[in-house]
């Protein structure tokens, strides 16, 4: 059976990578978390003071980043390696959520992440979840998801998330980070986030994880 290229795509707390993890389990894919990527190249920043308004000094700091996926052969996920280090919970922290959008915004950051991800590309059988992953990344992909859900939605899921590993976060706080992360996500010059022409939009605002996953399987039978 041939194989393809799935993107998803969409705000954040829609659930994408919830999503892309079933597909590709279920196909028998490998997972691509494009926004861990950015999340380590803000973890970096922050771990060694780099001021992304200049563009001489992120150009240098990421000469100094070697960003990999390894499998947990405990969980069967991919995790988020940074120069050697696994950061995969470490770049969950609201204080990398804060200001992720910001660094993912430089044009730099992007054509560094970008680069890398089209090479894991090659070879097909991946899912991928991002901001422009559809768009920018993978455009000639088979299958492109756009996700979205109600505002107050996405708020309480993304306060449950954190709130297990800082019961001291307030719901305002995440509904602030949200919709500054929405502004800055759909608003940069850079790669904006957008739905692609011919991209299938999946509301999950009253759908449960089996009802999401059996509807995107179904397009990715299709498209197989």
């Amino acid at each position: 059976m041939s194989r393809i290229i799935i993107t998803i795509d969409g705000w954040s707390s829609c659930g994408k990578s919830t999503l892309a993890k079933q597909l590709a389990k279920e196909l028998g894919y490998t997972y691509i978390d494009s926004g861990a990527m950015y999340r380590a190249i803000t973890l970096y920043f922050l771990r060694n003071h780099i001021d992304w308004t200049e563009d001489k000094e992120v150009i240098t700091a990421l000469e100094n980043i070697l960003l990999e996926f390894k499998a947990n052969h405990k969980n069967g996920q991919s995790e988020m390696y940074l120069n050697g280090e696994n950061v995969e919970y470490v770049i969950r922290d609201l204080v990398v959520a804060e200001k992720v959008s910001d660094v993912a915004a430089i044009k730099v950051v992007r054509d560094f992440a970008v680069a890398q991800q089209q090479l894991m590309g090659e070879k097909k059988g991946i899912v991928m979840d991002g901001r422009d992953i559809g768009t920018v990344v993978f455009p000639a992909a088979a299958l492109k998801i756009f996700m979205t859900a109600d505002n107050a939605v996405r708020v309480e899921r993304r306060f449950k998330e954190l709130y297990e590993k800082n019961p001291n976060i307030t719901i305002e706080e995440v509904k602030a980070n949200l919709e500054m992360r929405d502004y800055i996500d759909s608003h940069r010059e850079v790669s904006p986030l957008r739905k692609a022409a011919d991209a299938i939009e999946l509301d999950n605002t009253h759908l449960t994880m089996k009802e999401q996953l059996e509807l995107a399987m179904q397009w990715a039978q299709q498209k197989l």
